[in-house]
């Protein structure tokens, strides 16, 4: 018997459930999300993504379970509808669950990240958390649908739609195995991704040199790494690549470097007052880090004499801003207090000058 024939008491009590059922999973749901709020908001944290990740999918699993609580109380319904309809709501609930899930992966991930600030001058410990957690949000989210499919085909109570969800399974298994091997590319960057994320060649954030091109690590995919270069242009690279092609890692164990400027100056001038001068240079600039400053003489040729200036910063950028004001002050010291000592070109013409003397000297005996 379906639900012809209710009377108007029985038709009030259904719609009462169903009501029932808005009212409390709606006030459940603001009850709990206001608390998580209040929660965030007291620890002074960022955003964590709470509202935008796990409020539709909660609302609709509190929802479901209401209704799936109140449809074996529905008056008169038949069992011919009843079983149906607590199946649908049985699959419409699982894919929520697994909704929710996945949006939990992605709260998970932000409640880490937010422990360890990038931004601060140590931060070899956040970028390498920072890495790894993409890399293992991906593998969370893949367990998470695959539960969610094993558990949607479980909910449904038919043998026969048992056996095509486990072909298809199959199917799709043997169909994943000939994609890798004819995407072998695909899967060595798949696989490249996980020794990264395990090894840690490069993390976010790190000061890498590719190809001749300077950048800092934005983004690791399952297949590609973003560079952002220095003037704003992305590189994109394979994962295989950082397995496979040597590269430059500024930032490998942590992120002062030292930096050269070099300058070519005529034997004639002094090298003390030019240690000196740099040594100044460095103790005003507060982008030195007071770990290295020294000049040395590196290399002599037959015009001029090669000096380094050795500094030290505690990151890239500081570096090479260093190594650039470095360069411009010591050539000013130099013009100012030797200008005759920078690299010259000295060109002696004697052979000219005795024809001049000999031809001079000749007039003159003839006039």
């Amino acid at each position: 018997m379906g639900f012809s024939g209710l009377s108007q008491s029985e038709w009030l009590y259904g719609v009462f459930l169903f009501s029932a059922v808005l009212v409390f999973g709606s006030g459940i749901h603001y009850v709990v999300f206001r608390l998580l709020r209040k929660q965030q908001a007291g620890t002074g944290r960022r955003s964590l993504g709470i509202q935008r990740n796990l409020a539709w999918p909660a609302r609709g699993v509190f929802l479901l379970i209401g209704l799936r609580i109140i449809l074996p109380h529905v008056p008169r319904i038949a069992d011919t509808f009843l079983e149906p309809a607590e199946q649908f709501v049985e699959c419409l609930l699982v894919l929520f669950l697994g909704w929710l899930g996945i949006g939990g992966v992605y709260v998970f991930q932000a409640v880490t990240l937010s422990r360890f600030d990038t931004s601060v001058a140590d931060n070899l410990r956040a970028r390498r958390v920072h890495t790894q957690m993409q890399f293992f949000r991906r593998v969370l989210i893949l367990i998470v649908v695959l539960l969610d499919a094993g558990a949607l085909l479980w909910s449904l109570h038919d043998e026969r739609l048992w056996k095509f969800g486990t072909g298809i399974l199959a199917s799709a298994g043997l169909a994943s195995l000939v994609m890798a091997a004819a995407a072998k590319s695909t899967a060595s960057n798949l696989i490249a991704g996980m020794q990264i994320a395990l090894t840690e060649p490069i993390r976010i954030d790190d000061v890498v040199v590719i190809q001749g091109e300077w950048g800092r690590i934005e983004e690791i995919t399952s297949t590609y790494v973003i560079v952002k270069i220095w003037d704003e242009r992305r590189l994109v690279v394979p994962l295989s690549y950082f397995i496979e092609q040597p590269y430059e890692n500024w930032t490998r164990r942590k992120g002062d470097l030292l930096g050269t400027a070099f300058l070519y100056v005529d034997y004639a001038v002094p090298i003390e007052p030019l240690r000196a001068e740099l040594r100044r240079i460095a103790e005003e600039s507060a982008l030195w880090d007071k770990r290295v400053c020294g000049l040395q003489v590196t290399n002599l040729s037959d015009r001029s004499m090669e000096l380094r200036c050795l500094i030290s910063a505690s990151s890239s950028s500081q570096c090479f801003d260093l190594r650039c004001l470095v360069r411009e002050k010591m050539i000013a010291f130099i013009e100012e207090n030797y200008p005759s000592a920078l690299p010259c070109r000295r060109v002696e013409m004697r052979e000219l000058a005795d024809r001049r003397n000999s031809r001079s000297g000749q007039e003159s005996t003839e006039f």
